[in-house]
């Protein structure tokens, strides 16, 4: 079966979503792929009262991308300010990165945005050092804004190996229809 499917995630999902993420970019695990964060940071990158949050949040949904009965990868995406959506929490099981999965769950999140709250506009935060990462956005039609934010320390989303990180904004104009 190569369909990939897609259905929001409930409480019952959490524990399946931080194996994903946290293999998708920490760790060992995550070396398979090419999203890894592991020379960058250590840690967790999410936590199950964080995922609650989102799961519980109005105006927010965490995606899941299915092949059969197999997670293959996860998104969020929140109503932002005006027709903004934020996008965020995006991971690919390592060994099946570089198959367009990755893009297909992009795709449907941007229609989601569209769809639920009527977004024209696509934003997320990606650390400035991940060059590969936001060349992939690029490509997809996202630009840098040059807008920086700061890496905050908070052991909920991982301890900073390095002390230069940052956030880069990118954002995308989304269609409607």
């Amino acid at each position: 079966m190569n369909t990939l499917t897609f259905r929001r995630a409930i409480n019952d999902d959490i524990p399946a979503l931080l194996e994903l993420v946290t293999n998708a970019y920490r760790g060992e695990a995550s070396r398979a792929g090419w999203t890894t964060e592991a020379d960058l940071i250590d840690g967790q990158r999410i936590d199950a009262d964080l995922l609650h949050a989102d799961l519980d949040r109005p105006d927010s949904l965490v995606i899941l991308a299915e092949r059969g009965v197999d997670l293959v990868g996860c998104a969020h995406i929140a109503k932002d300010l005006g027709d903004t959506a934020y996008f965020g929490m995006f991971a690919v099981r390592p060994k099946g990165q570089s198959q367009g999965d990755g893009t297909r769950i992009l795709v449907e999140a941007e229609r989601l945005a569209v769809a639920e709250w009527g977004s024209t506009v696509m934003i997320m935060t990606v650390i400035g050092l991940r060059d590969a990462l936001i060349a992939f956005y690029e490509r997809r039609g996202y630009r840098r804004t040059g807008v920086r934010k700061p890496f905050h320390v908070d052991t909920r989303f991982g301890v900073p190996r390095r002390d230069d990180l940052h956030l880069e904004v990118l954002e995308k104009g989304l269609r409607r229809g």
